[in-house]
């Protein structure tokens, strides 16, 4: 039984340890070992303003936390709650995009479909708060996910991390609704 429910505050610690073993099991041959622990320890996490928002979302398989991910209604395009600086200004759907944000896959439940699930849930929902446009800023492991889903690539870029880390990232965009 699948079943994909908001996220809750009491649900962030499980997200937290989910987040990290996809973080690094799942860059294999994407990122090398360096630059799967940078972005896991400095940039991957819980936006805590997602699930206060209720558009963080998590796929339990027979009560087992398997996936958790989300869309926004926000600027933030990436990063856990580290990562913020300042206010999160809301987006205006008739003219900016809703974001993607912050998927993670238990490993041993890759390729099996979650991904698409969550990001199909989350389509629909930005779609009926009005926007018009998704766009999220992908890992390399991510990449494949959503380009299969209609997704392009609009830019590709780097970000620079401690320990002169620098993971690559590509920003993508795509069009729902009518």
């Amino acid at each position: 039984m699948i079943a994909v429910r908001a996220a809750l505050p009491e649900d962030i610690p499980a997200m937290e340890a989910l987040i990290a073993r996809s973080g690094i099991e799942l860059s294999d041959g994407f990122y090398s070992e360096e630059q799967a622990a940078a972005v896991t320890r400095h940039v991957f996490g819980v936006d805590t303003q997602l699930v206060a928002d209720r558009t963080y979302f998590l796929i339990e398989k027979h009560g087992e936390l398997v996936a958790c991910g989300g869309w926004s209604k926000r600027s933030t395009l990436f990063g856990a709650d580290r990562t913020k600086q300042g206010a999160d200004p809301l987006l205006d759907p008739a003219t900016e995009a809703a974001r993607i944000r912050a998927f993670f896959v238990e490993p041993s439940a890759a390729r099996q479909g979650l991904g698409r699930l969550l990001l199909s849930h989350c389509s629909d929902a930005a779609a009926a708060g009005g926007f018009r446009t998704l766009e999220l800023a992908a890992t390399m492991p991510g990449v494949p996910l959503y380009l299969a889903c209609g997704f392009t690539v609009v830019e590709r870029f780097e970000i620079n991390l401690p320990g002169n880390v620098s993971v690559p990232l590509a920003k993508m965009r795509k069009t729902i609704g009518a």
